[in-house]
């Protein structure tokens, strides 16, 4: 019995003797951890995959879309780092302002008077500061000009652009994009303005249309398309195409009906050359004047018949 039992460990052992036994055993387990490793690793994929296609529509576009949203979504700023110890050298020229205002809203240069399309800021104390950007944005414009003093452009959404006139040591170039807040440039002086001392000339355009930066300041700056889009519903195109209705094409036509073509025909038909000329034709042709005679008769048949008389007479 116990030379039975110790046959089985004794193959094994006899096995295990062989040389090529340690070499099978590391090759066999070393085939299935790799197959293992394989099994886990397509699972793993399906089912990253699967997560994939379920979250595509939400995922479509990750990024850009955002930004564009948050933008919109800012409050407007003043381009100051304190807006409390800035001064407004001269306000933005509105068409709705009494006369008074309207005329210190113009800014005079060489002998013309410009209208000021947005507003003039600078500190109390007169010194220079940094410039702020009011909105998130890219900078699309960035040049050097000494009559403005200097400018940038900041485009954002819907067609809004954020214009900063009178400055110098940009920090930013034509590509860039800033954050609300961020620094772009340093006040100074325009040979337009200069009464305006060292200041920054801000405007808000939409489209670009000129826009009073102090009527969005502290709004979100979806408030201006929401303005914009008021404004073009009440008067400025309805009154224009009643007026381009009512006057040029009736007035024009009923002139064209009323005096060129009836006042000529009846002028034409009161004078008298025309039908003289055909009257006098007639007669001509007929060879009659105006008593009925017959011009070329008038000597031959007289004599005639007058040579009749006589010598029925006799």
């Amino acid at each position: 019995m116990r030379e039975e039992e110790k046959k089985p460990t004794s193959t094994i052992r006899r096995i295990l003797k062989q040389r090529w036994a340690l070499s099978a055993i590391y090759i066999a387990s070393a085939a299935i951890i790799l197959a293992a490793a394989f099994l886990l690793q397509n699972s793993f994929n399906d089912s990253a995959k699967d997560g994939k296609e379920e979250s595509a529509e939400t995922g479509k576009n990750y990024g850009e879309p955002s930004v564009e949203v948050n933008s919109n979504l800012e409050t407007i700023k003043m381009p100051v780092a304190d807006a409390d110890k800035s001064v407004i050298k001269k306000q933005f020229y509105d068409v709705n302002a009494d006369e008074k205002a309207q005329e210190e809203a113009l800014v005079f240069y060489n002998n013309r008077y410009e209208q000021n399309k947005g507003i003039d800021i600078a500190m109390e104390d007169g010194k220079s500061f940094d410039v702020k950007a009011s909105l998130s944005g890219n900078v699309t414009k960035v040049q050097d000009d000494a009559l403005l003093g200097n400018l940038v452009e900041v485009e954002h959404e819907d067609g809004v652009v954020t214009r900063y006139q009178s400055v110098k040591d940009i920090k930013v170039a034509v590509g860039d994009k800033v954050k609300q807040g961020q620094a772009i440039a340093t006040a100074g002086k325009s040979q337009i303005n200069e009464e305006a001392g060292v200041h920054v000339h801000f405007e808000i355009r939409k489209d670009n249309i000129a826009l009073n930066p102090l009527d969005f300041v502290d709004k979100q700056a979806s408030a201006i398309q929401s303005a914009t889009e008021a404004d073009k519903e009440e008067t400025p195109a309805v009154e224009g195409s009643e007026a381009d209705k009512e006057t040029p094409a009736v007035e024009g036509s009923e002139a064209d009906k009323e005096t060129p073509a009836v006042e000529g025909s009846e002028a034409d038909k009161e004078e008298t050359p025309a039908v003289d000329e055909t009257d006098e034709s007639t007669d001509l042709e007929s060879g009659t004047d105006e008593e009925g005679s017959v011009p070329g008769e008038d000597t031959t048949e007289e004599s005639d018949s007058l040579k009749d008389s006589l010598n029925q007479s006799n």
